[in-house]
């Protein structure tokens, strides 16, 4: 009997020993988390798509939350939430938010089919990673768009398609959130984030070819040749030229579409603007084939 007694004790002590080895232990290492943050993760739309800057919803939780303890938020934006989320984020940390005016990825490459002309056969992994790193791909364009549909893949959003025409990549504006996704996947880096514009509008340079003029328009006959011809036109300032290629920064453009006129390529592209009016003689043209058939 005294065996078991002692037995029970000696557990007894050791499960208490334990017991306050482990409290001790809780308390020391114990790592708090702002009830906040699991607040702010649910407002968050859960996409984890990376286009914030941080791995997931979880990470830019915990951002906004510092951010708010810190009395900025400022640089910190969720693309795939948009404004709307972003407002109750910030009610929510008593805190006020600039509204960011929304973006669209943009496809920087005017090089199709009927402009950039295959010149050899790739039978690799259908991947443009891959490809780009055997060489030029199919076309003599070291710059230009693979086709292969690697941002395709990557969007989570079923924003971009590969038109089977062209064998460029087209973004559909209401789907894209802007995420970056589609950016990152690229490994020629023609995919940009730009200013989606009012009434969705934009003008855009849609070549990245930095080889020179001759040698470009070998390649694609719609290529950036860094003439300066939009530089000297524009007249905000918003356009430079750097390794041959022109360049429209977006936070200076103004819209005014001269840039798209005076280029000899038509490399500058317009999207979403309405059609020109026709110029006098083209109108006085008209009023007159119009007259000739009444005549007739």
């Amino acid at each position: 009997m005294n065996f078991i007694l002692i037995a029970v004790i000696v557990l007894g002590a050791i499960a208490l020993i334990a017991a306050l080895v482990l409290y001790i232990c809780s308390k020391r290492f114990a790592v708090y988390e702002d009830p906040r943050i699991a607040q702010v993760n649910e407002l968050l739309p859960g996409a984890n798509c990376g286009g914030c800057g941080f791995a997931g919803c979880g990470g830019m939780a915990d951002a906004l939350v510092k951010g708010a303890d810190k009395g900025s938020l400022d640089g910190l934006n969720c693309p795939v939430g948009g404004s709307d989320v972003m407002g109750r984020v910030a009610d929510l940390l008593g805190m006020a938010i600039a509204n960011g005016e929304p973006k669209v990825a943009v496809v920087r490459c005017n090089g199709t089919c009927e402009f950039r002309p295959r010149t050899s056969e790739y039978n690799g992994l259908r991947s443009c990673a891959a490809m780009h790193s055997c060489g030029a791909g199919e076309t003599a364009c070291g710059f230009g768009c693979l086709g292969c549909g690697d941002c395709v893949a990557a969007c989570q959003f079923d924003a971009i398609r590969m038109n089977p025409e062209t064998g460029l990549p087209e973004v559909d504006e209401d789907k894209c959130s802007a995420c970056g996704a589609c950016v990152k996947a690229c490994p020629r880096s023609i995919i940009e984030l730009r200013k989606k514009g009012p009434k969705g509008r934009r003008v855009f340079v849609s070549c990245v070819n930095k080889d020179k003029g001759a040698v470009s328009m070998k390649a694609c006959k719609v290529s950036c040749i860094g003439c300066g011809k939009c530089v000297k036109e524009c007249q905000f300032e918003a356009i430079t030229v750097e390794n041959n290629l022109s360049y429209i920064d977006f936070t200076k453009c103004r819209l005014c579409r001269k840039c798209v006129k005076v280029c000899p390529t038509h490399a500058i592209h317009e999207v979403n603007f309405p059609a020109p009016k026709p110029e006098p003689e083209a109108k006085e043209t008209v009023a007159n084939n119009e007259r000739k058939e009444v005549q007739a």
